[in-house]
């Protein structure tokens, strides 16, 4: 976890530390700039100050360190979400990345089985989020979370509001918590520790699984693997439920006209598309709700019926490619792990 410091004090220290650093840190970032040289991180720092209580002189201090990073932007408009299915599935399914997937299970099987116990949710669900989003802690990321948020807060227009109400989020959790604001590190988009949460993800699902006193997502997995089943639990998991599905399309000449809409929420009944010659490769009990996502194959399209859970999957990160691949992972973790029982 990431040390625990009085607010103010810490301010202090690390303002020192920043002017001292800086000279070494400008040369590497030619187009880079102070976040304070910019008259809207100013109008921001004053209303938080006056809306959450801050004192304004230790939050123009803090944002005097903050570097804006131009390799953000350039990172958030090119993500991995971008590729073909083929090619993304390519970077998250590999043998090693399964591997740790079933390591991590038995290093942590009492905190996955207690997880599930209390939130119903499928322990494979959760290693394999932990696994696409951080290869199960081992990459966390390499920003400043403070610096990645101010700059897309205040240099990427198009998500401007968000990312603020993020920046806000953090300043707020990192004062409750006793972290200094300046240390974590993350993603080039701000989401921290092992399961990668958002700062307003941290406030609200975030949980102290194991009763130290810290919500610590960082080094902790125990509390990383509760969040997680916390967050899939609140938005609605549907315990023992399938997630999705391969589908022969059974001669079908376009299947157009059935693909679910950008949200993948579930929109036909099961069977209606077992009506229209949909064969599913695997027995799917009772009639769910589904909805039929395509993706592309290496040589043809790959279509796939999709649960309400698979929709759930979709609430940690929007994207179907990002939801497959914890779905896919997440079964080929739990067959290592039921291999290993035989």
């Amino acid at each position: 976890m990431y040390p625990r410091a009085p607010y103010r004090a810490a301010l202090r220290l690390l303002t020192v530390a920043a002017i001292t650093a800086s000279s070494v840190l400008f040369p590497l970032f030619v187009r880079a700039e102070m976040a304070t040289q910019l008259p809207p991180v100013n109008a921001f720092i004053d209303e938080v100050a006056i809306r959450d209580g801050f004192p304004v002189a230790a939050l123009h201090a803090l944002f005097d360190q903050v570097v804006l990073r131009p390799e953000i932007i350039e990172a958030i408009t090119r993500p991995a979400e971008a590729k073909p299915w083929f090619e993304y599935r390519s970077l998250f399914l590999s043998p090693s990345r399964v591997e740790g997937g079933v390591a991590f299970w038995r290093a942590n099987k009492e905190a996955l089985a207690l997880a599930e116990a209390r939130y119903g949710v499928d322990p494979a669900v959760i290693v394999a989020i932990l696994g696409v989003e951080t290869r199960y802690g081992a990459k966390t990321g390499n920003y400043r979370v403070l610096e990645a948020l101010t700059t897309l807060a205040f240099q990427y227009p198009r998500r401007a509001p968000f990312f603020r109400e993020q920046l806000e989020a953090y300043l707020l959790l990192t004062h409750s918590e006793g972290i200094d604001p300046l240390l974590p590190k993350g993603s080039y988009a701000g989401a921290m520790g092992v399961p990668q949460f958002m700062p307003t993800s941290f406030r609200d699902f975030a949980v102290d699984f194991d009763g130290d006193g810290h919500r610590d997502l960082w080094s902790n997995p125990v509390d990383s693997i509760g969040s997680v089943a916390n967050y899939l639990n609140r938005h609605g998991w549907q315990p023992h439920e399938p997630v999705a599905v391969s589908v022969d399309l059974g001669g079908m000449f376009d299947p157009a006209p059935l693909l679910g809409g950008l949200d993948q929420k579930p929109n036909l009944p099961l069977d209606k598309f077992r009506s229209l010659g949909l064969r599913p490769a695997d027995a799917i009990a009772g009639n769910p709700m589904a909805t039929l996502l395509r993706l592309d194959g290496p040589t043809s399209p790959e279509y796939w019926l999709c649960f309400e859970n698979f929709y759930v999957i979709t609430r940690y990160n929007h994207s179907p490619l990002y939801a497959m691949a914890v779905h896919e992972l997440a079964r080929e973790v739990a067959a290592g792990i039921n291999n290993g029982k035989k």
